[in-house]
């Protein structure tokens, strides 16, 4: 990539000139945790088993992308979920998951613009339901928690489409939306914070780390350094 350029305090920019025009993309697809909300949904469970620190430290190195296979490492931090109550997942939904700065604006300018919302997240689908629920979004596709008798067993459920959404099915997701809508992935942005979001960013239109690891952010055409989701909206023309 080119060097990227500070359009605004805390905003850089590279490959393109801004502004753009919204009416140039149909579609925006989403990461979920650390991008549209505050927390790692995995990193939070772990916490009622005692295994927080243990968790979210394989959590951080994926994200920075220093665990090759994303899947593996997801099964790793699921397993250690083991024995966690529904209970408590809504407990977390309801007391720690907050939307982050922004995401409400965002999304509504984009959907006011015409275009379709993609949340695609290697989280799970009791947090990402919640979140299409309250956003509006068109589309998720995210992991499944196996429960028996209100308790996790520390293992996913497959689901048609594949067994993990990593960062491959996340690409895929776009691309397979993308066709689905009659669109060319030119005409999609994607916003992400984590290596596994790479992927699917890479593809896109338009590519946006959102207060990112190191990597996302040095291979993003938008980086948000500070302030809300929103701020997207900046490099747009009115």
């Amino acid at each position: 990539m080119t060097q990227a350029t500070e359009f605004a305090p805390g905003l850089t920019i590279q490959g393109f000139n801004a502004p753009l025009s919204l009416s140039q993309f149909k579609l925006i697809a989403f990461d979920m945790d650390s991008t549209l909300i505050n927390i790692e949904c995995v990193d939070e469970i772990a916490d009622a088993a005692g295994r927080k620190s243990e968790v979210a430290a394989i959590t951080e190195a994926a994200m920075r992308g220093e665990i090759a296979d994303y899947k593996e490492s997801l099964r790793q931090r699921v397993a250690l979920l083991q024995g966690v109550t529904v209970a408590h997942m809504q407990e977390v939904l309801t007391q720690r998951l907050r939307l982050n700065p922004g995401a409400a604006d965002l999304v509504k300018h984009c959907k006011a613009a015409g275009m379709k919302v993609l949340l695609v997240s290697g989280g799970f689908t009791y947090f990402t339901d919640h979140v299409r629920d309250v956003l509006g979004i068109d589309w998720t596709r995210s992991n499944v928690l196996e429960v028996a008798n209100g308790v996790l067993t520390g293992r996913l459920v497959d689901q048609v489409w594949g067994d993990i959404c990593d960062g491959e099915e996340k690409r895929k997701t776009l691309l397979e939306t993308c066709q689905m809508m009659g669109i060319s992935p030119s005409q999609s942005i994607a916003m992400g914070d984590g290596a596994n979001d790479l992927p699917m960013m890479g593809v896109a239109g338009l590519s946006v780390a959102y207060h990112a690891k190191p990597k996302v952010r040095e291979q993003a055409m938008v980086a948000i350094h500070e302030g809300g989701l929103d701020r997207l909206l900046e490099i747009f023309s009115a």
